[in-house]
């Protein structure tokens, strides 16, 4: 529950106890037969903000699904570009995510030399790399 609403619930309470406060002390000096009118209005007036309370709360519901299905359609509708008339453009193609890069496709001219199958491991081209990184 919301902050608000619980300020909502705590003020009606507060006025219906204001009201059979009210009510006691103006009919005090009468029967107790005007004691059981007293409670008896006291009761109806209860029910009655308990009633508009719940129709309120069930008229908030109804206008918040409302909105959120308003919501959600819209959303669907932009979501969907055969739909979506407003934005034209939306039908690009979509660009990769190097196609500013500066610094791409330089290996192209180079070539690699093709690895060789020596059976032989000390004519093999592995061999003779390490050779050279290593045992100069």
């Amino acid at each position: 529950m919301s902050r608000s609403h619980n300020v909502g619930n705590f003020a009606s309470l507060c006025f219906v106890a204001l009201i059979y406060i009210e009510l006691q002390i103006l009919f005090s000096d009468e029967d107790e037969d005007d004691d059981d009118d007293d409670t008896e209005a006291l009761m109806a007036e209860l029910e009655r903000i308990k009633k508009e309370r719940a129709e309120e709360k069930l008229r908030k519901e109804r206008q918040q699904a409302e909105e959120e299905a308003k919501m959600k359609e819209a959303e669907l509708m932009r979501g969907n570009p055969l739909i979506n008339i407003n934005n034209p453009g939306s039908f690009s193609v979509k660009r990769r995510w190097d196609d500013d890069v500066v610094f791409k496709n330089q290996t192209r001219g180079e070539t690699k030399t093709p690895k060789r199958f020596i059976n032989d491991t000390i004519r093999s081209d592995f061999h003779r790399k390490f050779l050279q990184r290593y045992m100069k």
